[in-house]
């Protein structure tokens, strides 16, 4: 038949939160024949590279390599996982997994304000128009059309940040501190 080989199990569904999502890939199986340009051009086909290169992995097959990829965008890294993990690359099936170890302080908020912005632009686009008339013509704003948070002062704003994060971070100890 036309089924491809060993996929005989039933898939497995994993659902990734936004924080195991990464930038941060790790291959393995990658074929210990220095390869890594090739392997390079191939996952910068799906997006700008910050970085790839191999990693000194003690549990790696024999005869294979791991590789560290940093994409630009968290959207490109996404979708080369779902793309590459499992596709045959020189004879070995890659095995491509997030590693959102790596990940700086900056990119974990950098991450977690994309969310942000994606959920809000979505809830936005299903308000629809209504409320864009309305803050258009606003006196404050005098022409230029724009949300408030912009209007913000810089301090303002980071103040706001720092006292929702603060806020949040005071959720998680009480949390964990009833147990």
């Amino acid at each position: 038949g036309g089924m491809p080989r060993g996929r005989d199990e039933p898939a497995t569904v994993r659902v990734y939160t936004v924080c195991d999502e990464s930038k941060y890939l790790i291959v393995r199986n990658v074929p210990s024949l220095g390869c890594g340009d090739e392997l390079g051009t191939l996952f910068s086909s799906y997006g700008p590279l910050e970085e790839c290169k191999p990693m000194d992995a003690e549990d790696c097959e024999e005869y294979t390599d791991v590789f560290f990829i940093k994409f630009s965008q968290l959207s490109n890294a996404r979708f080369t996982k779902e793309k590459l993990d499992e596709s045959v690359f020189l004879g070995n099936r890659l095995q491509v997994s997030y590693a959102p170890q790596f990940e700086s302080i900056l990119d974990t908020k950098e991450k977690l304000e994309v969310r942000r912005n994606e959920v809000l632009g979505r809830i936005r686009s299903s308000v629809g128009s209504r409320s864009e008339r309305l803050t258009q013509y606003s006196p404050w704003q005098g022409s230029s059309s724009g949300n408030l948070h912009h209007h913000m002062s810089p301090n303002k704003r980071l103040l706001f940040h720092m006292l929702s994060f603060l806020s949040a971070l005071y959720l998680v100890l009480r949390c964990t501190n009833d147990n």
